[in-house]
């Protein structure tokens, strides 16, 4: 059993309670070829489509619906995209939320939290300052916290990603998964059990998790990079992290013009849009800095669409069709 229950058997429970509340993301296969890397059988989860624009909501209704909500409602902290995912969970549930972001925060995560309804604190230039706000907040309030990764709801609900995944995917070899405070990698971790290889892809300029393997434990890393909205809390999560020591293989380190490269290529070749941390896992690949072997068949999670890197001109009125 991994750290704090989080297991197969949980998970399914916790995939049962919220899937009237989340989307089945697509899965769609691609070849090395087709996509223009050295590699045989590619498939890409396609989590950028799920509510609010990333697996985060899977994460925000688990703890909406596993947990007792106080009439203070829901706080959290937040690089943007899970505040939203707990923004649109709240709003669903008719639940106060009030979600604490950092100035790094893009415009386009800040815009889709406030026309989700939540009250928005901006706090501080990086998520550590907006966490440290929350919780002085949560202290006054009685509200009930979200953590954005270190909390086993939050682990539970991140965990059904791997589940559909291996329903729609049984063949894979191996996922390659972007890591920030590391919910989402320890979650599909525990499902998996070491039964596939589950690698790692840290920003070189962000890499909490590769910190704490080289130290043993959890310790400060570096926050910055093209990616530090999403995947840059500075340390990774202490309840998640004897999980990806026992499950995960290895995490490979992405340099920030890989990263808009495979934004790049990801709309030159499959027309998808994709915020710089949701296409780090997908950077690992086009980069080389993960070379599968012959024959391997390889997952990747693209997440995160909060990005208003594709500019369409303003509607003139014309008629649509």
């Amino acid at each position: 059993m991994a750290e704090d229950g989080i297991d197969r058997a949980r998970i399914a429970a916790t995939e049962a309670l919220i899937r009237p509340h989340i989307r089945q993301t697509p899965v769609i296969a691609c070849t090395g070829a087709e996509l223009g890397i050295d590699a045989g059988a590619v498939l890409l989860k396609l989590e950028q489509l799920q509510h609010s624009g990333s697996f985060k909501a899977r994460g925000a209704f688990a703890n909406l619906l596993l947990r007792q909500v106080p009439a203070a409602g829901v706080a959290a902290a937040s690089g943007g995209n899970h505040g939203a995912a707990v923004a649109f969970a709240a709003r669903s549930r008719g639940v106060p939320a009030r979600i604490f972001v950092p100035a790094i925060s893009s415009p386009a995560k800040i815009a889709r939290i406030r026309d989700y309804g939540a009250e928005l604190v901006i706090a501080g230039e990086r998520y550590a300052d907006a966490l440290a706000a929350s919780e002085q907040w949560l202290a006054e309030s009685g509200a009930l916290a979200i953590h954005a990764f270190d909390q086993a709801e939050t682990m539970l609900g991140q965990g059904t990603l791997a589940l559909e995944l291996e329903r729609q995917a049984p063949e894979i070899d191996s996922v390659l998964v972007a890591v920030g405070g590391g919910g989402l990698i320890g979650a599909i971790a525990a499902w998996y059990g070491g039964r596939r290889r589950v690698i790692g892809v840290e920003p070189r300029l962000a890499p909490t998790l590769s910190r704490a393997l080289a130290a043993g434990r959890p310790v400060d890393a570096e926050a910055g990079g093209i990616a530090a909205d999403s995947l840059a809390p500075r340390r990774v999560g202490e309840r998640v992290f004897p999980v990806i020591r026992a499950f995960v293989e290895r995490v490979v380190l992405v340099e920030d013009d890989a990263i808009l490269a495979a934004q790049r290529a990801l709309w030159d070749r499959l027309r998808l849009v994709l915020e710089p941390g949701g296409a780090a896992a997908y950077a690992a690949l086009l980069s080389g800095r993960y070379r599968p072997a012959p024959g391997e068949r390889v997952a990747v999670i693209l997440s995160g669409g909060n990005t208003a890197a594709v500019d369409f001109p303003p509607a003139q009125g014309r008629a649509i069709g």
